[in-house]
């Protein structure tokens, strides 16, 4: 990963990419507050089935997210070399299961194409468009849309 170096310039926005399920993704910067190594959760009994189980950060119990099955993908292999990227979302600590982090990309928000008309509904909800980068097309995910309602987790 580089620096990008573009937070100065405002119509910069600063995205995170990574692969999942072998498609690439991006979110955005802000919402990521670290990017840690691979480590097995302990399993959440009655978890959806995108929730792999939480880990103790620091003190903290974090859920940690496959982000794969989450987007309706094959669930990715349980390997040492994924990463879990951990995210702030909705004013909770959500640990995303990845195969790998790829790039910070610095995008104009010119660059960020909208999402087709083609796609579900459910599809729509969860990406905010999709960023040409080279030969990739990378979607950007709206990661407010990756939890269920606060309701819904408690139950």
């Amino acid at each position: 990963m580089r620096s990008s170096g573009f937070a100065t310039d405002p119509d910069i926005r600063e995205l995170v990419a990574f692969r999942t399920a072998g498609q690439d993704f991006c979110i955005d910067i802000l919402s990521v507050r670290e990017i840690r190594g691979w480590s097995r959760p302990a399993l959440l009994p009655h978890a959806p089935s995108y929730v792999q189980g939480v880990i103790n950060l620091r003190g903290a119990v974090v859920p940690i997210l496959d982000l794969a099955r989450r987007l309706g993908l094959e669930p990715i292999e349980d390997k040492d070399r994924n990463v879990i990227i951990v995210a702030a979302i909705q004013n909770r600590t959500v640990g995303l299961l990845v195969e790998a982090v790829t790039d910070i990309l610095g995008v104009p928000a010119s660059g960020i194409q909208p999402t087709p008309d083609l796609a579900s509904e459910a599809t729509r909800s969860m990406l905010r468009g999709v960023v040409v980068q080279d030969s990739r097309l990378i979607r950007l995910l709206d990661v407010a849309q990756l939890l269920p309602p606060a309701d819904d987790a408690a139950a």
